[in-house]
C-alpha cells in the first residue's frame, strides 16, 4: 500500500480533540506528521466515535494518545536510558538510516524493546512502548561496517548490551512525531536526523563479543552458536542487522525488518536438520493459546517432519478491509523443505522456529500445522513476534492428547470458529491427510 503525505489542516484532525490531552492543538498540530491514505476520508466521517470501519477500537485514537504522553519531554536535546536499542532502516537501500533508540527519561527500560516478554501486555501497552522510544536517523552505507565509523562503532557497541546503558542524543531538530491515518502501519516512535550521541559505560554481553570479534566464524553460525548459548532472539536480531556477524569482508548491514525474519529462519532450519534424526512423537497432541484477539492451534503428528502455517484474517482486520468474510493464507513445506520464500512473510518463519525448538527440546520430530484466527480487535499490526512468542507460549502449555488425527482435529476445531471445511480447503497437509489414500491402506 502506497502512502502519501497530506498537508494537516487544524479542522482536519478538529476530532482529535477530545482525546488528546494538550490545550492548543494547532501547536501539536505544527508537531505531527500526518500520513494518509486515499480512504482517510472515512476516519474523518466516523472521528473514532461510530466506528465505521468495523473495528472495535479506533486505532488512530489509540496511537494519537499514545504520541502525546511524552510531548513535554520531547526536544531536539534529550537524555534517557536506551533499553539497548538501535534500528536499521530500509528506505533508500544501499543506503539506509540507521541510529539509537532511546527515551526520553531514566531507569529500567529493558521492556520497551524486548517483544520475548510482551505476551500478556495489552496492544495499548505496546503502543506505549513503540512510541517512547524515540530514533535518531543518519544515512548510512550497508558497506560502511567494513571501515573505521564512529557512529557505527557506538551502536554495535550498544547492540553488544546486556542492560540499559544511559544516553544523550542531541538532534538537528526537535523530533517529529508520525500519526499514521493507516491501520496497515506498525506502530514507531517520533524521529529526527542525529546530531551526536553520547552513552555511558556498556556492559556488554561476551558472548555477543566474542562472535562480533571472530571475523572467521560464518553469521548462520554465529547466529545458532548465540541461540545455543541462550541469548534472547530479539538481541542476536539487533546484533545481526547491525553487521556484527560473519566473514569479515562480506559484513554488511540488514535492516531490522530484514533482520528479523532471517534469524527466525537460519535458526529454525539448524534446528530442523537437528530434529530430522531422531523419532518422531508417538501421539497427536493439540496446543492452543489466545492473543491479542489471536487464536493459535498447533497440531502435532507422529510422521516425519513437515510444517504447514494457515492464517484466517477476519473483516475489518488489517488485511481484510473490505471482504465480509474470513480470507485465509498459507505455505507449506514437505520434509525435503522450501527454497522460496513463504508467501504469507516472516509469520510462517517466526512460527516454525518455535515450533522446531519445541520438538528439538524433546528430541523428536513431528508433522506440523498452525492455525491462527486474527479477529477485529487485533485493530493493528504489532509485528512477527507475536506470533513467534505466542506459538512459544502454546507449546508450553500442557496439548490435549489423541490417538487418531480425526478426534485431534475435531477437537482443534472447537477452539476455531472458521468452518472445517474452510481450514481443509486450504490446507495441504489435512487435505492430504483425511483424502489421500496411501500405500498401506491396501495391505490386509
Amino acid at each position: 500500500m502506497i502512502l502519501r503525505k497530506v498537508r494537516m489542516f487544524k479542522s482536519t484532525i478538529k476530532w482529535l480533540s477530545d482525546v488528546i490531552p494538550i490545550e492548543n492543538l494547532g501547536e501539536l498540530a505544527k508537531s505531527i506528521e500526518v500520513v494518509s491514505k486515499s480512504s482517510s476520508n472515512l476516519c474523518l466521517l466516523c472521528k473514532g466515535s461510530r466506528m465505521l470501519c468495523g473495528k472495535v477500537r479506533c486505532p488512530i485514537i489509540i496511537k494519537a494518545q499514545s504520541i502525546v504522553k511524552y510531548e513535554s519531554l520531547l526536544k531536539d536535546h534529550i537524555h534517557g536510558s536506551t533499553p539497548p536499542s538501535v534500528f536499521v532502516g530500509r528506505i533508500g537501500y544501499p543506503k539506509v538510516y540507521i541510529g539509537p533508540m532511546v527515551p526520553p527519561y531514566f531507569g529500567g527500560t529493558e521492556i520497551l524493546d524486548t517483544p520475548e516478554v510482551w505476551i500478556g501486555k495489552s496492544i495499548d501497552e505496546i503502543i506505549d512502548y513503540r512510541f517512547s522510544l524515540i530514533r535518531g536517523k543518519v544515512r548510512a552505507s550497508i558497506f560502511n561496517v567494513r571501515k573505521s565509523d564512529r557512529l557505527l562503532d557506538t551502536l554495535q557497541e550498544l547492540a553488544m548490551g546486556k542492560e540499559p546503558i544511559d544516553a544523550e542524543v542531541i538532534f538537528m531538530k526537535k523530533p517529529r512525531k508520525v500519526l499514521s491515518l493507516s491501520e496497515e502501519t506498525q506502530p514507531f516512535g517520533p524521529s529526527a536526523p542525529l546530531k551526536s550521541l553520547k552513552v555511558g559505560n556498556v556492559s556488554v554481553d561476551r558472548r555477543i563479543e566474542n562472535a562480533f570479534y571472530d571475523r572467521d566464524l560464518k553469521a548462520s553460525d554465529a547466529i545458532y552458536k548465540l541461540y545455543d548459548e541462550g541469548v534472547l532472539i530479539t538481541k542476536i536480531q539487533r546484533a545481526f542487522s547491525m553487521g556484527m556477524f560473519g566473514i569479515g569482508v562480506y559484513r554488511k548491514l540488514v535492516p531490522t525488518r530484514w533482520s528479523i525474519t532471517a534469524v527466525d529462519s537460519i535458526i529454525s532450519m539448524k534446528l530442523i536438520n537437528e530434529i530430522k534424526q531422531y523419532e518422531s512423537i508417538n501421539e497427536y497432541r493439540v496446543y492452543s493459546f489466545k492473543n491479542l484477539d489471536n487464536i493459535f492451534i498447533v497440531i502435532l503428528m507422529p510422521e516425519k517432519w513437515c510444517f504447514e502455517w494457515i492464517e484466517a484474517w477476519f473483516p475489518k482486520t488489517v488485511w481484510n478491509v473490505k471482504s465480509k468474510t474470513p480470507i485465509l493464507m498459507g505455505d507449506y513445506e514437505s520434509y525435503w523443505g522450501r527454497t522460496t520464500y513463504a508467501s504469507v512473510g516472516g509469520c510462517y518463519y517466526a512460527a516454525r522456529f518455535a515450533v522446531a525448538e519445541k520438538l528439538r527440546m524433546e528430541r523428536r520430530q513431528a508433522s506440523a500445522l498452525l492455525l491462527r484466527e486474527i479477529h477485529p480487535g487485533y485493530i493493528l499490526p504489532v509485528g512477527v513476534w507475536n506470533v513467534r512468542e505466542s506459538v512459544r507460549r502454546a507449546l508450553k502449555n500442557n496439548p490435549m492428547k489423541f490417538d487418531n488425527l480425526n478426534t485431534a482435529w475435531k477437537y482443534a476445531c472447537t477452539k476455531l470458529t472458521i468452518p472445517s471445511k474452510d481450514w481443509i480447503a486450504n490446507s495441504f497437509i489435512l487435505k492430504q491427510a483425511f483424502f489421500q489414500k496411501r500405500i498401506t491402506d491396501y495391505l490386509t
